[in-house]
């Protein structure tokens, strides 16, 4: 019977590994899509950690990763309402010091049950437009969630000055886990590639101990970027820790327990017993590789051959790409050449959790989001106009790849996409254009046309501007995209030119250019005006011009035709927008259309003169706001 109880023992040794069970502290939320407002599930902890610790309130540390203008000491503590001598100490840097971009960051902050979650509060001013997403996911970078502001704040909307609670995602120990050693969690957070082991090895803690913190297991222990790990610590953590993963530890060489005379022939039975096993094994395998012999020649021939194929169609690729690539002057000094197992990895082999809309997909590289859009044909002039320029207005190429015929370019990712998904929907989305985003984003629009058309050389025609072309980031501010069909002005041989390619989007293209041909700015010029239309009326142009026999002027008659325009406003304009808004600046605005999309073009208005009146109305909304802000009125903001 002890023989029994004995090898019972041994195989435990052999088979259970990792330190005894401590009860789960946290479930990891683990959904890196749920950042928008309108997703209000309770089964990821999106509010906090819940409040279940040995203690309702203890020291807790955060990392956060150095951005503008939260790049300093003083900033950082100044944003997560931190103290300022204890985070140089911990980072191990003078009070005045600056961090470099997305370096790793210690925050110390004092953890404490707040209702059913901790949570450690900042307070933050809002001194641009901003959303409850866009701080929780851009400025504390995930480090609280837009459910967990909204709370806090009592659903209240955001406006210009206003100080809001951030509740800032933090937990304490369990008695288990005090039990086993741990005094301090920290929430980290996720990066592009990081896994669960990584993280640990960094601050030397022991994986299993993660995985139970977080409610994951060997088995589903997969983590995404943008998300917090609590890491469960004995000591508090140093900078060292957060500035690269160490080597995985050597294994440690397995003892057995001291023998003594009446065990001794046990270990000696199980040695020959193992070691006739270790025999039997050996004798089998000679025989199954003299008898298989010839097949696994076969078979090494065929992998030898499929292999040569392989690679011989991997150098067909990287030629084809080359070959592509060098006939753009300059492609290769600022843009990357991506390969193919590259975007599968930052897609999930483009799962279609990270499908955007048409063949576009959402990746995630280095850490950032990017936009993978696949394209047939030839893509050389969009690559080749969108490597020569460079705005803030008009969205950014970072690189390229060439597979089984397809191209596929990365793109910068805006992360509420297109304007036309705000501006056709009954969506959250469209509440939130209120009328200050909505003249930015026209601003936007023509600052980026008035550059393309103004300050590149040579200068282009977009030809090719709609509202689905229009994209909006994290903060709703505009970047033109998809300039497939953009041309530059010396390829038209002048300022207008004549074309038999009459190509574009029904409702955006100008009469001269649909009945004659003819490839102007002004082509661009008219193209805004429809889009300027659409944004304050919030109808798509089939919409509007399905109410008209003729021309859209018609549509705007009633407001620009006399002087009593105002009285007409609220039949014109966007009902989302609920009256909220400076009457006789949106009258002019509705004037600007109008001429944006005379019959003549050379009637037009030029985008430099569009994109100044812009800025002027823009300014002008601001102060009205301001002013507003002051006497209690939330109008233009709401």
């Amino acid at each position: 019977m002890n023989i029994i109880s004995l090898l019972i023992s041994v195989l435990s040794i052999l088979f259970i590994s990792g330190p005894s069970p401590i009860n789960a502290q946290q479930p990891y939320y683990g959904d890196p899509t749920k950042v928008l407002c309108n997703d209000n599930g309770n089964s990821n902890s999106e509010f906090g950690y819940t409040c279940n610790g040995l203690n309702k309130s203890c020291q807790s540390f955060l990392t956060y990763r150095s951005q503008s203008p939260y790049n300093s000491v003083s900033s950082i503590s100044l944003l997560f309402g931190a103290n300022q001598s204890q985070i140089s100490q911990l980072n191990s840097v003078a009070e005045n010091a600056t961090f470099d971009t997305n370096q790793v960051v210690l925050i110390p902050v004092n953890c404490s049950c707040s209702g059913n979650y901790y949570q450690s509060n900042t307070s933050f001013s809002v001194q641009n437009p901003n959303t409850y997403s866009s701080i929780a996911n851009t400025t504390f970078e995930s480090l609280t969630t837009c459910q967990a502001l909204q709370d806090q704040n009592n659903n209240t909307t955001i406006s210009l000055l206003s100080t809001i609670i951030v509740p800032l995602r933090c937990a304490c120990p369990t008695k288990n886990q005090n039990d086993s050693g741990v005094n301090y969690l920290l929430s980290y957070l996720v990066t592009s590639g990081q896994t669960v082991l990584i993280i640990s090895s960094m601050f030397g803690v022991d994986t299993n101990m993660t995985l139970q913190a977080n409610s994951l297991s060997f088995q589903d222990s997969t983590i995404y970027p943008f998300t917090t790990l609590l890491v469960p610590l004995q000591t508090t953590p140093t900078s060292s820790e957060v500035v690269a993963p160490p080597p995985p530890p050597r294994p440690l060489p397995h003892t057995l327990p001291s023998s003594n005379s009446k065990t001794t022939w046990v270990y000696v039975l199980l040695g020959i017993f193992g070691g006739g096993l270790v025999l039997g094994a050996g004798i089998f395998g000679f025989y199954l590789y003299f008898r298989k012999n010839k097949s696994k020649t076969d078979a090494v021939t065929t992998s030898k051959s499929f292999q040569s194929a392989e690679k011989a169609y991997e150098n067909k690729l990287k030629a084809k790409t080359q070959e592509v690539l060098e006939s753009i002057p300059g492609i290769s000094q600022s843009l990357k050449v991506y390969n193919y197992e590259e975007l599968q990895s930052a897609t999930y082999n483009f799962s279609p959790s990270c499908w955007i809309k048409g063949s576009v997909y959402r990746g995630t590289i280095k850490g950032d989001f990017a936009a993978i859009k696949r394209m047939e044909g030839d893509v050389s002039k969009e690559i080749d106009i969108l490597n020569k320029i460079s705005h803030f207005n008009i969205i950014g190429l970072s690189g390229v790849c060439y597979n089984g015929g397809d191209w596929y370019l990365v793109y910068e990712y805006a992360f509420n996409g297109p304007l036309s998904d705000c501006i056709y929907s009954n969506s959250d989305y469209q509440k939130c254009l209120n009328w200050t985003r909505r003249v930015q984003i026209a601003l936007d629009v023509a600052t980026g046309l008035n550059y393309i058309h103004n300050y590149t050389s040579p200068p282009y025609v977009h030809k090719n501007l709609t509202c689905s072309h229009v994209l909006l980031d994290v903060d709703f501010r505009a970047k033109i995209a998809n300039f497939g069909q953009a041309r530059s002005v010396e390829l038209l041989g002048g300022e207008f030119a004549l074309t038999n390619q009459i190509v574009g989007t029904k409702g955006y293209m100008a009469p001269e250019y649909v009945e004659s041909g003819l490839v102007s700015t002004k082509l661009d010029v008219y193209a805004f005006g429809v889009l300027l239309l659409e944004i304050l009326t919030g109808k798509e142009v089939s919409v509007l011009s399905g109410r008209v026999k003729f021309h859209l002027s018609e549509v705007l008659a009633p407001v620009v035709g006399d002087e009593n325009g105002k009285d007409e406003l609220s039949d014109f304009m966007d009902p989302s927008l609920q009256g909220n808004y400076p009457a006789e600046l949106a009258v002019y605005l509705a004037k600007m259309v109008d001429c944006c999309i005379e019959k003549d073009p050379a009637d037009r208005p030029g985008m430099d003169e569009i994109a100044q009146s812009l800025s002027r109305i823009l300014n002008t909304t601001l102060s009205l706001l301001f002013s507003n802000s002051m006497s209690g009125d939330s109008s233009y903001s709401s």
